[in-house]
């Protein structure tokens, strides 16, 4: 009997183990119909687009941070059934999820990610960025959306009302939440009393996240927790959202629920390593956090230490050392490599060395970090061969040598340019798949910190600007435009102008900056370009439609430019019925409303003792509408805006017409060529007015 036990016992253990294995994959993707639980999801069938990917680890990664402006899904392909049969409505749900974002820096990130409960898996047409990969500027906040959307957001948005760069937000049909709060959770104090608790979004930690919907009282609960060893923790009594929302009414039959994020400049990743659902009043089932995937590290792994033990302390020394040399050496070498070809000798003066901008900013640390852009992050740095000069040093991404030579040539000749009004553009360096720009530094920073609220460098908040100084800046940078449109030896189509290009120098002038996107030719010819860049609410409707920056367009955005300034809003906004109005329209119907255009003014600016020029303040806004009209041929040149804003020339005459800029915009961006020059030329005299000003106030 023992002999037959022990030739029994290896093939009962093998049994064991086999339903061990079983039972392990079993939880890994468990599916009952309205209920699943993913531990992790390697193997898992995930229906998954743009930058998203299953790791071979496990884990869903939306974002990859490899380039810029990415977006990324992750959705189950099977639809979850969330209304009942027999009434239509929605029945209650419960989602449970394991995040993480990694970023470079752990002071600054792109934007977050976000639950999603859609009617699609097709998000194709949504943007990066702020729009997280769920909507875009035309379909934000349409009811047609059928969208819910828990928000884990780690920018903070204007466009949107966002609270802080560290929030979490319930989200209906758009981007701009119903109710949200900073992140963190609550715990409970005894005796019915709670403490809040923040936590980072971006701290790189792995956190928990409950979605629950009750059908009975339409009440939406967000709730989360930190994860602090390999088992689940608690789920706090208080929830972190709460609101009642009658996702009746929103949701379609059927809908697909998964994961969007989406990122702007700078190197961060976005993952998700577990995922639950529970439906019909099911709560989501408990994710094993031991069987998780680990979230990946950032940086070098530690080096070890096995030679220094397992050989002999004199040979470890010895190879030690030679291996250090080497290391050393190898080093100095790539951290110092350039990408240089032969045709870059005749821009030599214009050639930086990268060591020099390597040393200048201390090897590009984040605490040199000025800020980040639509296309590079820009550092401090202080250049000692050349007197301890200030520069900022720009890096910007390229994947491609196509057009390199062009550009590059194009980045020396701007480099000649003098005026006070620009910021000077001082040369370049090239490394193998980025561009560095340097222009000289100027410390009191852009612009539309002083018009919109900002924070200076000691921390505290910068002062607004008040009208004369404003009016000093508007005059700036028409001048410097001027000069770029007229004086110099070529015309430069800068291509972005805007209050965040503008830069203001010890002495609080205007400087007009950023020509990474400029664009030269010879007086009298056109621009060859027919690649649309630059930035939303700053674009011409020609531009949209052709593709063609020429001076003209430059003005269009000056023109919004001056209306920002004077009026301190931006130049988009959303309305209390969720529409996007441009500024220029907002002031236009200001004035047709009966209301004194001076009435569109910053009100910040009429505090206290201050006192306006109302003159000035009308001769601006007009100066600005007429800047800013659809109709190209009506727009000024930049000499005239000087004459009119010197008061060397008066304004041409404006009379009151029906149609309004809107309008005008709309007819030219659908195409409507004949037409639109009909509306142009009836609402334009021979003089260049516009039809849609008034002078009468």
């Amino acid at each position: 009997m023992e002999q037959m036990l022990c030739r029994l016992l290896p093939a009962f253990s093998l049994f064991v183990v086999g339903l061990r294995l079983a039972a392990a994959a079993a939880a890994a993707a468990t599916d009952g119909g309205d209920q699943f639980v993913y531990n992790g999801f390697a193997g898992a069938n995930l229906t998954v687009d743009g930058a998203a990917a299953v790791t071979p680890a496990g884990l869903v990664e939306l974002t990859n941070g490899t380039t810029l402006h990415q977006k990324g899904h992750a959705f189950r392909p099977a639809p979850v059934r969330l209304r009942a049969a027999n009434n239509g409505t929605v029945r209650s749900f419960s989602v449970a999820f394991v995040f993480a974002i990694v970023s470079s820096y752990l002071d600054f990130s792109t934007h977050g990610l976000a639950l999603v409960v859609a009617p699609t898996t097709d998000f194709s047409s949504s943007f990066t960025d702020q729009y997280l990969g769920l909507t875009n500027t035309t379909d934000n906040g349409k009811a047609s959306n059928r969208l819910l959307a828990v928000e884990l957001d780690t920018v903070q948005n204007i466009e949107f009302h966002d609270i802080s760069a560290n929030h979490v937000g319930i989200d209906v049909d758009g981007l701009s939440s119903v109710v949200a709060h900073d992140a963190g959770y609550y715990v409970d104090g005894g005796g019915g009393g709670s403490s809040f608790r923040n936590l980072s979004l971006i701290s790189r930690d792995a956190m928990y996240v409950w979605v629950d919907y009750d059908g009975a009282t339409a009440q939406i609960n967000v709730t989360m927790a930190p994860i602090t060893g390999t088992t689940a923790p608690a789920k706090p009594i208080k929830p972190l959202l709460s609101q009642v929302q009658n996702l009746s009414a929103v949701l379609a039959e059927p809908s697909y629920m998964g994961f969007s994020s989406a990122t702007g400049p700078g190197n961060t990743r976005h993952y998700v390593l577990g995922w639950s659902v529970g439906t019909n009043g099911r709560p989501a089932p408990a994710i094993d956090v031991a069987a998780l995937p680990k979230v990946p590290r950032v940086g070098p792994k530690p080096a070890s230490k096995a030679l220094e033990i397992a050989l002999p302390i004199a040979t470890a020394a010895l190879v030690l050392a030679v291996g250090a040399a080497v290391v050393i050496v190898v080093r100095r070498r790539l951290r110092y490599t350039e990408l240089r070809e032969d045709w870059e000798s005749e821009f030599g003066p214009h050639r930086f060395a990268y060591k020099d901008l390597f040393h200048a900013t201390k090897g590009f640390r984040d605490t040199h970090l000025l800020g980040a852009g639509g296309f590079g992050m820009v550092y401090r740095g202080v250049l000692h061969k050349s007197g301890a000069a200030e520069v900022a040093v720009k890096k910007v991404s390229h994947g491609s040598k196509q057009g390199m030579k062009e550009f590059v040539a194009e980045i020396a000749s701007i480099g000649r340019i003098r005026h006070r009004n620009l910021v000077q553009l001082l040369g370049y360096c090239r490394r193998k798949d980025e561009l560095i720009l340097v222009y000289d530094y100027m410390p009191n920073g852009s612009l539309d910190k002083y018009i919109h609220g900002g924070v200076g460098g000691d921390g505290t908040g910068l002062e607004l600007l008040d009208w004369s100084q404003r009016l000093r800046v508007i005059k700036g940078v028409a001048a410097g435009l001027h000069y770029l449109h007229e004086r110099w030896e070529k015309v430069v189509v800068h291509r972005d102008i805007k209050t965040s290009n503008v830069l203001l120098d010890r002495d609080m002038n205007a400087r007009l900056g950023d020509f990474g996107l400029a664009k030269l030719c010879d007086h009298g010819a056109n621009p060859q370009t027919t690649r649309v860049v630059g930035t939303t609410g700053y674009l011409a409707p020609e531009l949209v439609r052709t593709g063609k920056a020429t001076p003209l367009t430059d003005v269009f955005a000056f023109g919004t430019f001056v209306l920002e300034v004077a009026c301190g809003r931006r130049p988009i906004r959303q309305d209390d019925h969720g529409d996007h109005v441009m500024l220029a329209d907002w002031v236009l119907q200001h004035w047709h409303n009966g209301d004194s255009l001076v009435d569109a003014v910053d009100p910040r600016l009429r505090r206290g003792d201050q006192r306006l020029d109302e003159g000035q303040v009308r001769l601006v806004l007009k100066v600005g509408l007429l800047c800013s009209h659809p109709c190209a041929t009506s727009r000024p040149s930049m000499q005239q805006v000087l004459q009119y804003l010197d008061g060397e020339t008066p304004l041409p005459e404006m009379t009151r017409a029906e149609l309004s800029f809107d309008m005008l915009a709309l007819v030219q961006r659908k195409g409507l060529h004949v037409m639109s020059s009909c509306l142009c030329s009836s609402t334009v005299t021979s003089a260049g007015t516009i039809s849609d000003l008034s002078g009468g106030r």
